[in-house]
């Protein structure tokens, strides 16, 4: 696996291979749901890129960027293990150098539940991702569905832009007791991670209420807030029913809906999510 940290150099590895690429962007502390999503890159594409940014323009101030978790040895070897084939870690000033001013405004996807709860947010993945297609010229792009409304809002500023790129969501990996993986776990002490998996319960109570034959969004927040409650360590910032294309709250569930929680584990907000009726 190849190692680089400039635009240049991607662009010359890509002209001299040529053919179909498959690009997992990160942020780096890979978990094996990256690795999911690198393997499934492996299997469709002749080559495959990563990239590790911790974007500054989709955290907020009062957000974690510094603290962020980040081990680049343990990153490379892992994804030279699973079959990558160049390696993106450019430095800030590579992507944002002096002077940068162009950003993207992202589509009414980006309003709701985390738009609203983290202002600019999706600004700034939005911007940071175009670039990355700008740069690889991926065939396909893969991410994961844990962030179902990051997924959505890329989804659809690739269509809008009519990028020539197919943006592929991968099944959320979880652990045995049902935790989503994510780097942000890591911020977790023993307590706090046993806690955590009261998320994938109140999913799965408003799934089974949904599959009893309840419609009533109200009820189904209700039974997701009602398994939160019961965890001490835990404080909800949302438990939502959403339309799993706009992101906008149900009144009722008729079709698919989207079950979506962020909650605070001690000082750690984590997110997971559920699809009904698909």
């Amino acid at each position: 696996m190849r190692l680089v940290t400039t635009v240049q150099e991607v662009r010359a590895w890509h002209r001299e291979a040529g053919g179909d690429l498959g690009l997992v962007p990160t942020m780096g502390y890979l978990h094996d749901g990256h690795l999911s999503l690198l393997r499934r890159a492996r299997a469709e594409n002749p080559r495959v890129a990563a990239s590790i940014f911790v974007n500054p323009t989709q955290f907020g101030p009062q957000e974690d960027l510094a603290r962020y978790p980040r081990d680049l040895e343990r990153d490379r070897m892992l994804l030279e293990a699973a079959g990558c084939d160049l390696l993106f870690v450019p430095p800030v000033k590579e992507l944002y150098p002096q002077g940068f001013d162009t950003y993207l405004e992202p589509a009414a996807v980006a309003r709701p539940l985390e738009g609203e709860r983290r202002p600019g947010h999706f600004r700034g993945v939005a911007t940071v991702v175009l670039k990355l297609f700008g740069i690889f010229e991926p065939s396909r792009a893969y991410f994961g569905q844990k962030d179902a409304q990051q997924l959505a809002v890329i989804r659809r500023t690739a269509r809008d832009l009519e990028l020539p790129v197919q943006v592929v969501g991968c099944p959320i990996v979880r652990e045995a007791d049902g935790l989503a993986l994510s780097s942000r776990n890591s911020y977790l002490n023993p307590e706090e991670r046993q806690a955590a998996a009261v998320l994938h319960r109140a999913l799965r109570s408003a799934q089974a209420a949904h599959a009893g034959g309840e419609r009533g969004v109200d009820a189904l927040r209700s039974a997701m807030r009602s398994v939160l409650a019961a965890e001490p360590r835990v404080r909800v910032d949302y438990a939502s029913v959403a339309d799993p294309e706009s992101f906008q709250e149900l009144s009722t569930v008729e079709g698919p809906a989207l079950l979506l929680l962020a909650v605070w584990v001690g000082q750690t907000r984590l997110i997971d999510n559920l699809l009904l009726g698909a």
